[in-house]
């Protein structure tokens, strides 16, 4: 029998720094509640964006685009994970069992489901909600791949932290900046994919910072970042949303861009300067428990939480009822109403699947089985990434996307993300034995 969230909370040492839990479930729920308002789904059943049908709508996102915080987060977590538990393999299998289990299932569920729509459905599932939920609902695992590659990244990241601090970061920087310069000045080809590494990695680099305690001038950051992304979507070819649009020719979201990394900059200088306070409001007993209780489901919510809303729609068309035509004032009207019911149906979800996210107990290794979990890390970063960008659609035709100017099938996605898990799985077990 589990320990139930009321225990944890009560066994929780006073050393650990509860603001940074908070911030990883504040996180995650911004995301989802912006996924959920952000789906136009038209009465025709196609699923539009909000932003893109108000695009006054866009300037929100500089303050509800917060990404960027889950990942310095993960970057302050993996510091002090990676101090604890030195061995490579080890460390990779203890920071991955509550990330790549769930997703796997996840993966595992949508593929049947996916297969048995494109077997029996009489238009393959190709058309109205039932095609677009096989295209959309990967859409999430993109960010699943970045924080694969940022656990992975993290020992040789951290060492160049330990020798360079505050260096290393801006390393980074200029590296972004750089790929940028290449992208939009001299047009060379598929270079802003380096992106998708050194501006996601830079701002996990700044939660290195923030666990040795050398962001002292969070309002310097934060100015400095938010000024670097005005000005460079006030003068450069930069959109203004800071999320992915639809039929954009410039995203700063897919790969990231300069503006991104400046956006992200400005979120970690106003979430530390909130430090003070969002301590004083995590030590209350009632609200360390409900963040107890949400980190033990937060990445289980965040992988169903688009089938629940798809859900939702779709129990809506079935039932006969009306869809309004986006930010009407009926539509507007019944967001509260649409957003409990997703709610309700993500709980149920997470009642089904949070048992995947529970880890196993942590086991001694001697540090055997580092090449073994580096292949297991690349498989599973590249399988999640492709399928994100491939979705469930077509997976009988084998349907490709691009992924780092390389074609990829669902089908080839799929295996390597399953064999990837695996890997990292036996390198656990390898370093146990060789520790026996």
């Amino acid at each position: 029998m589990g320990i139930s969230a009321r225990e944890l909370a009560a066994a929780t040492p006073a050393s650990r720094d509860r603001y940074i839990d908070l911030l990883r479930v504040a996180s995650l729920a911004v995301v989802v509640l912006g996924h959920w308002l952000m789906a136009a789904v038209t009465p025709d059943g196609q699923v539009g964006n909000l932003l893109a049908v108000v695009p006054g709508l866009q300037l929100l996102t500089w303050a509800l685009q917060v990404m960027p915080v889950f990942f310095f987060v993960g970057g302050f977590s993996h510091a002090l994970a990676h101090r604890s538990r030195p061995q490579y393999a080890g460390f990779l299998r203890a920071r991955l069992q509550r990330l790549l289990r769930p997703t796997m299932v996840f993966i595992a569920v949508w593929g049947a489901l996916a297969l048995a729509l494109q077997l029996f459905a009489a238009d393959g599932a190709g058309h109205g909600l039932a095609g677009v939920a096989l295209r959309l609902v990967t859409q999430p695992l993109w960010f699943i791949g970045v924080y694969l590659a940022m656990v992975a990244f993290t020992p040789p990241l951290l060492r160049l932290h330990g020798r360079y601090g505050w260096g290393a970061f801006a390393g980074l920087v200029l590296g972004a900046a750089l790929v940028d310069v290449l992208r939009f000045a001299f047009g060379v080809p598929y270079v802003e994919f380096l992106n998708f590494a050194l501006v996601w990695l830079a701002i996990h680099q700044l939660g290195f910072l923030r666990a040795d305690g050398l962001i002292r001038r969070p309002a310097v950051l934060a100015a400095a970042g938010l000024a670097g992304a005005a000005s460079l979507v006030a003068l450069g070819p930069y959109p203004l949303s800071m999320v992915g649009m639809p039929g954009e020719k410039i995203s700063n979201m897919a790969p990231p861009t300069l503006a991104l990394l400046c956006h992200g900059l400005w979120l970690v200088g106003a979430v530390e300067l909130l430090r003070g306070p969002g301590t004083r409001l995590a030590a209350r007993a009632r609200v360390w428990r409900a963040v107890v209780a949400a980190n033990g489901v937060a990445m289980t919510a965040f992988l169903w939480h688009l089938t629940a809303m798809l859900g939702v729609y779709g129990a809506m068309l079935a039932l006969g009822v009306r869809l309004p035509a986006p930010a009407t004032g009926i539509w507007w009207a019944q967001v509260p109403l649409r957003i409990g019911a997703a709610v309700l149906l993500t709980a149920l979800l997470v009642a089904v699947f949070r048992r995947f996210e529970h880890p196993a107990p942590p086991t001694p290794s001697d540090g055997t089985g580092g090449p073994l979990a580096a292949l297991g890390i690349t498989l599973a970063l590249l399988g999640v990434l492709g399928l994100s960008m491939t979705g469930f659609g077509g997976l009988l035709e084998g349907h490709t996307a691009t992924l780092i100017a390389v074609r990829v099938t669902a089908p080839a996605a799929v295996a390597m993300a399953l064999a990837g898990w695996f890997l990292v799985e036996r390198a656990g077990r390898a370093g146990r034995a060789g520790g026996a």
